[in-house]
């Protein structure tokens, strides 16, 4: 069963009504990701109109990509915003409620593997790539990146349900996911687990990426061009970085949550800033505004068609693939 008394959840009652509301920072959280969510509702509007990009798997990478990354903005936002507010839920809602965010959390690091692998084939295979990134390819690279996103988080919650005495279960809690971590073995297998796909995630991208940076500086001597496509996958990696140091966060956070719930509440802020906003913000960045065909595409939709955008090239341009991402 959970370690978990009477004593104890009247110690962190205690300790949460001592906190105070950061109204301030909520704000901030809220503006960002408000921000941040109609450019990706703009950008996921802008796919789904233009049937060229539902036929090229970058694009249907990139739309995963947007869509992920806008909701586990949204989930984390309300998660935030609960726990500086100290909104208590009931504990049930409150695990499945994680469980997704866990889920969105793996997902995007995932996919963006998923991007670099591709961006791979293209690059260093490039008469390969139209046999390799099919249509059927792509529904089947979907289903592995959500099954590979859903089996940590399913596991956890079905530990957490087994060991959880009755009591437990109908209690209310100020919603996070550390709330569902509190049998220490099953914290520190989950973040052994997480650690296990950072490396597994980052011996692929090493492995891809310096072939594809030695491609394309090769590419560079002969175009000038190309030079905008080493650019790109510089910021890609950067934000691959950004989200796998993510997988670290619980190391950082279980032992502040345990010992002091008003400096727990701060590191969670200034991780969710670091890892789960600023890599998301790059999204937009390097597969969006930097693609010229989808930047076209983009500003059609965004000035209700009076911008002035060549429909064929939009159709039909054939777009390199180091520049394009």
């Amino acid at each position: 069963m959970l370690n978990l008394t009477e004593s104890n959840n009247l110690s962190n009652t205690s300790l949460l009504s001592n906190l105070k509301p950061f109204n301030e920072k909520a704000l901030v959280v809220q503006v960002l990701v408000g921000i941040l969510l109609y450019v990706n509702g703009l950008m996921i509007f802008t796919f789904l109109k233009k049937n060229v990009f539902l036929e090229e798997t970058r694009y249907i990478l990139f739309a995963q990509t947007l869509f992920v990354d806008s909701s586990n903005m949204l989930f984390t936002c309300l998660t935030m915003t609960g726990i500086i507010n100290q909104y208590a839920v009931h504990i049930i809602p409150c695990c499945i409620f994680c469980t997704v965010m866990s889920v969105l959390n793996i997902c995007t690091p995932v996919t963006l593997v998923a991007m670099c692998l591709e961006r791979y084939v293209a690059i260093c295979m490039p008469l390969r790539h139209s046999s390799i990134s099919t249509p059927k390819n792509t529904f089947i690279g979907l289903l592995v990146i959500w099954a590979v996103s859903f089996v940590l988080p399913l596991f956890v919650l079905i530990v957490f349900l087994v060991y959880a005495s009755p009591v437990v279960l109908q209690s209310y809690v100020v919603c996070s996911l550390e709330v569902m971590l509190r049998v220490n073995w099953l914290a520190d297998t989950r973040a052994a687990s997480l650690q296990i796909i950072f490396i597994i995630m980052f011996c692929i991208v090493i492995s891809t990426y310096i072939k594809i940076v030695a491609a394309a500086r090769s590419a560079t001597s002969q175009n000038k061009k190309s030079s905008k496509g080493l650019r790109t996958v510089i910021l890609h990696g950067i934000q691959l970085f950004l989200c796998m140091l993510q997988f670290i966060v619980p190391y950082i956070e279980m032992p502040v949550w345990k010992v002091n719930l008003v400096v727990f509440v701060n590191v969670k802020y200034s991780n969710y800033i670091l890892f789960i906003i600023s890599p998301r913000c790059l999204s937009p960045l390097i597969y969006g505004l930097r693609d010229k065909k989808f930047c076209n595409a983009l500003k059609h939709y965004v000035f209700c068609g009076f911008a002035v955008v060549n429909r064929h090239k939009i159709q039909h341009v054939k777009t390199i693939p180091l520049e394009v991402y």
